[in-house]
């Protein structure tokens, strides 16, 4: 079976600005996304490609344009529904840090496949269609250039990790654990027995691993031996270089987008 590569959209102004993009129009990539889609077609320039399907939503496409423009080869991309971004129906296009005092952020990050967000559907759902998209397109993809063919496919954090939980057998629940950043490339490779995950959150850089730096109201409210990391009644996460708080949990809905 094929080879499927998952890009996850590069930085948008929803991710510097805090927000829950979710299904939002108009949401469209920042100056340094721009960048991080602007050196894809370098990364993935020895690869094959037999195909890129995308989600229908603007960052996504934007992402994939410059990667289109240098492989005049390849067809248009085709527009996926099933990959859209989770629907955060009444949670769209709300600042991360409110959201974090609502109840429900607890679930969605200890037991997402209890959460279903109000106005939106349940993670259960999104983790559903998006598998059975890529289930769909792996046969489509054998049917027409054979088992060794390797595709790309763009789309969102929390629909990316569900489909790498997915791959690994892992329960939804335990899918906040999974990071992929933004413009990161995950690849697995699915046979008849079992699927292969190659690669995960790949972006051939390490400056996101550093921790945020404090401001001196953060400095001065620590206390006597008190680690300056996360701590255990909220974390931050520097995904693209934005900083977040949610409570209990250093993953963030969203995927950090």
């Amino acid at each position: 079976m094929p080879t499927l590569i998952l890009v996850r959209h590069g930085r948008s102004t929803a991710n510097t600005a805090g927000l829950l993009a979710g299904r939002t129009p108009g949401v469209a990539l920042d100056e340094h996304g721009r960048g991080q889609a602007g050196a894809l077609p370098g990364r993935l320039g020895a690869l094959p490609l037999a195909a890129l399907v995308s989600s229908p939503l603007q960052r996504c496409r934007e992402t994939l344009e410059p990667l289109v423009a240098a492989r005049p080869e390849l067809p248009p991309p085709h527009t996926e529904e099933r990959i859209s971004e989770c629907d955060y129906g009444d949670w769209s296009g709300r600042k991360l840090a409110e959201l974090s005092e609502e109840p429900l952020m607890t679930t969605v990050q200890q037991h997402p496949s209890a959460a279903a967000f109000p106005g939106g559907e349940s993670m259960r759902a999104m983790q559903a269609r998006a598998v059975e998209a890529v289930r769909e397109w792996n046969t489509r993809i054998e049917t027409e250039h054979g088992p060794d063919a390797v595709y790309a496919m763009c789309s969102h954090g929390d629909i990316i990790k569900s489909i790498v939980a997915d791959a690994l057998g892992m329960h939804l629940d335990l899918f906040q654990r999974i990071a992929v950043g933004p413009c990161s490339l995950t690849v697995i490779r699915y046979t008849p027995l079992r699927p292969f995950l190659l690669r995960l959150g790949e972006t051939g850089e390490l400056d996101s691993l550093a921790p945020p730096e404090r401001t001196s109201e953060e400095a001065s409210q620590e206390g006597p031996g008190e680690a300056s990391g996360p701590g255990p009644e909220g974390a931050s996460e520097t995904a693209g270089g934005d900083k977040r708080h949610v409570g209990g949990s250093n993953a963030t809905v969203g995927g950090g987008a």
